[in-house]
């Protein structure tokens, strides 16, 4: 573990020299110093992280979940649905699409959809804090489209375990649907009515107390999640919604940052742990189709998205490279795939495709005002029109030092 850590801080420093964002580097460093690359390997089973792993993905959506104000759920909550389920009707539809064009099979397909159609969570969060566009308006609808895919999530593994378990129970998968989205709904109504009660529970002066406590709910309820047949993910992300809205709420965001950077990176070191380079040559041009089939329903997803917020094109610019990248929820269906006997092509394709876009995807969001450039009134970078057109800095500190220089 200490050497993972290590690995990842050392070429996370040689990159950000050459402005790399650190995503695609801590995944390197586990690509390079794992069991599938020869050389020095560090970690012989990528099963050896995996509980740090799942630690470093529910603390990097609670951190989502703290910045995600209900607020803007309810300001904004038509809009928000209406983007997420355009986003994953582009992308759901072209991934099945391209299922089906491959040939390898029905199952293989609906495999597909799911691996094409939703973004990775993690790098999406961690795009957004390494960027700083959090204050952005246009990270609202791309934290709206999160979760519509996590709760299609719910829903779709629900619906896809029978079909690659060989089940021909269909009221099974109708129940565990329903249990699914009962909780999430249990859920919702927590994070909406419980948080004057959540807050006297968790207020204290002491930041240990404090530490400890908001980290023992937002694992809790994650573990107790993925009993229900939800992603843990979303339910550390909505423990975040409640306690952001609590008294204790700007403290907790200050108290779970060296946690969420530290563990995250164990996250993305232990996903380049799983990936076989050797076996990326055999599905190179299936990879690099489904990646150019990704790259333009993201575009003409992020304009949609856009177009329903009245955003320019810097904003479309930015929802559309940094919904781009894929990962963990691929993985969890390569190893789903894996154990229902499926097209052997199957797992190293969706390695390369998540590796690719792994690391396309914060190098595009970082430089986002180039696709800006080239998008429906974005002759000017996206400046002016709503968002940061640079890709850089949030919206809100860039008009303050034009106010401070107007006056």
């Amino acid at each position: 573990m200490g050497g993972a850590f290590l690995a990842a801080a050392v070429l996370a420093r040689l990159g950000s020299r050459i402005e790399l964002p650190t995503i695609p580097l801590f995944i390197l460093a586990g690509i390079l110093l794992g069991p599938h690359t020869p050389g020095i390997v560090l970690v012989s089973d990528p099963h050896d992280l995996e509980m740090l792993s799942a630690l470093g993905l529910v603390l990097l959506l609670f951190y989502l979940g703290l910045e995600f104000h209900l607020d803007d759920l309810k300001a904004g909550g038509r809009k928000m649905a209406l983007a997420g389920g355009t986003y994953l009707a582009l992308n759901v539809g072209a991934g099945l699409g391209f299922g089906f064009a491959l040939g390898w099979g029905t199952s293989e397909a609906l495999v597909l959809a799911g691996v094409l159609g939703i973004s990775s969570s993690a790098i999406v969060t961690k795009v957004l804090v390494d960027l700083g566009r959090i204050g952005n308006p246009e990270t609202k609808p791309v934290l709206g489209i999160i979760v519509v895919e996590d709760i299609f999530l719910a829903l779709y593994l629900a619906a896809l375990q029978p079909i690659l378990s060989g089940a021909d129970s269909l009221s099974a998968a109708v129940m565990d649907g329903a249990k699914a989205f009962g909780f999430l709904l249990a859920l919702a109504v927590a994070a909406r009515y419980g948080t004057k009660l959540v807050s006297r529970f968790i207020a204290t002066k002491d930041d240990e107390l404090l530490v400890i406590s908001f980290l023992g709910i937002a694992v809790f309820v994650a573990g107790v999640s993925e009993w229900f047949g939800v992603a843990d993910a979303i339910g550390a992300f909505m423990v975040g919604l409640m306690l952001g809205g609590t008294t204790s709420g700007d403290r907790i965001r200050k108290l779970v940052h060296p946690l969420r950077d530290a563990f995250g990176a164990i996250f993305f070191f232990a996903f380049g742990l799983s990936i076989n380079p050797g076996d990326l040559p055999t599905v190179l041009w299936p990879v690099l189709a489904a990646v150019a089939v990704t790259l333009v329903m993201n575009i003409l997803a992020g304009l949609s998205a856009a177009r329903i917020f009245r955003f320019g094109a810097g904003p479309a610019a930015n929802i559309s490279t940094t919904l781009l990248a894929r990962g963990e929820f691929a993985l969890i269906l390569a190893t789903m795939a894996a154990g229902a006997s499926l097209d052997v092509r199957l797992a190293p394709f969706i390695a390369g495709y998540v590796l690719i876009l792994a690391v396309l995807g914060p190098l595009a969001a970082g430089r986002s005002h180039w696709l800006a450039r080239v998008l429906p009134g974005g002759r000017r970078g996206g400046e002016g029109d709503g968002g940061d057109g640079r890709g850089g800095q949030p919206d809100g500190p860039r008009r303050l030092e034009e106010a401070s220089a107007t006056s």
